[in-house]
């Protein structure tokens, strides 16, 4: 929904300048989106190639997503998007330009949607740590797989996809690209106030719960760190919440959050998320990372010494004891931290990206007007 909302803020606002029919065609491609159930995969983030270089001073110009062949009836298109989480799984990219444009990028100002299944399109899968584990699909292999968690992006490499007009929802207008961009990427950082505060809530849960298992739970250093894990993830889920309700309705008749908030929202997010996570480790005990393999469960004399050495406190299943800790180390070293910490950093946007529009929008003018008021400090 977040590249839903940017591209209908925007189609509406290029529709208003020069009378095109962008916002109507996208209207009724949501229609269909919705009726048909589709998933939709927004795709933003361009390799990119040389950061100190814009799109068309790029020596390979396939880096930036972009337009290479126009016909009557539509456009050839070439390039790739990184990181596309859930690529594979989704029915439709909706492409969208990854920065503000030049007069002179318009070939790379295009804004459509693509067919996952295209016989252009390639998917390269990315690989994260112990992601092997999962192969193993006996029942105690399970308990080293890390549990539920499960991530998956890829590059998608677009080579010469011909994408008809009516797929088209942008098409050269690039003074429109630093509007798109920037409401998408609000919209983004204020659905991880809720995405991340959910992650965090069973991190805050593993916590509590290995701390029962291990016996500590009523030590007050360890209810402390609980406390602090719990503010730390409320704290998400209040800027997610905050900005979320100070949002305000658009002419195209969407509602756009509070962008100054979404950002501070996401800036939050790069920082708390590795405070929880150490806090968790912190708790757990070195176990989380020295705990035999699946293998020696499986063979009835070893599980013997491991249910009798792996003990925890009274009453507790030593295998249960096992089961949390490898959700634990799943959730903050291996395929479950990739969602988590190695997202929360650059997923949206790197740190910088949101203290750029924080600052933009901080409105320092009127908060010195403010001060200088109570200080009785008047200007010439």
């Amino acid at each position: 929904m977040d590249a839903i909302n940017a591209v209908f803020l925007t189609t509406y606002e290029i529709d208003k300048k020069y009378d095109t029919s962008y916002h109507q065609r996208f209207t009724e491609y949501v229609k269909m989106v919705e009726e048909k159930d589709w998933v939709i995969d927004g795709c933003m983030t361009d390799p990119k190639g040389d950061r100190s270089k814009h799109p068309h001073q790029q020596k390979d110009p396939d880096v930036f997503f972009h337009v290479v062949e126009r016909k009557e009836d539509g456009v050839v298109v070439r390039g790739a998007k990184a990181h596309q989480t859930g690529a594979i799984n989704s029915h439709e990219h909706l492409i969208m330009p990854t920065l503000a444009m030049r007069n002179e990028e318009k070939g790379f100002t295009i804004c459509c949607a693509i067919p996952v299944d295209d016989d252009g399109i390639t998917y390269y899968c990315g690989r994260q740590s112990c992601d092997l584990r999962r192969l193993d699909q006996s029942e105690e292999g399970n308990i080293d797989c890390g549990n539920q968690f499960g991530v998956h992006e890829c590059l998608v490499v677009f080579d010469d996809v011909f994408v008809p007009n009516e797929q088209i929802f942008m098409n050269g207008e690039s003074e429109f690209c630093g509007r798109l961009v920037e409401s998408f990427a609000a919209y983004h950082r204020q659905s991880y106030g809720g995405c991340k505060a959910g992650v965090g809530d069973v991190m805050v849960g593993a916590a509590a719960a290995i701390a029962e298992y291990n016996g500590v739970q009523n030590a007050s250093h360890i209810r402390d760190k609980i406390t602090e894990m719990a503010h730390l993830n409320e704290t998400i889920y209040a800027c997610g919440m905050a900005c979320s309700a100070c949002g305000k309705k658009t002419e195209a008749g969407n509602y756009l959050v509070d962008i100054l908030l979404a950002n501070v929202c996401k800036q939050n997010v790069t920082r708390f998320p590795f405070e929880i996570a150490r806090l968790l480790q912190d708790i757990a005990g070195g176990l989380f990372v020295t705990c035999p393999s699946a293998r020696e469960l499986r063979n009835p004399e070893t599980r013997k010494i491991i249910e009798k050495y792996l003990v925890g406190a009274e009453g507790v299943d030593t295998i249960n004891r096992i089961k949390m800790m490898r959700l634990i180390e799943n959730s903050v070293l291996g395929r479950g931290a990739v969602g988590y910490l190695a997202e929360s950093m650059h997923g949206a946007g790197s740190p910088q990206a949101q203290r750029i529009m924080i600052n933009r929008l901080a409105n320092l003018e009127e908060k010195k007007k403010m001060a200088k008021s109570l200080a009785r400090i008047k200007e010439e």
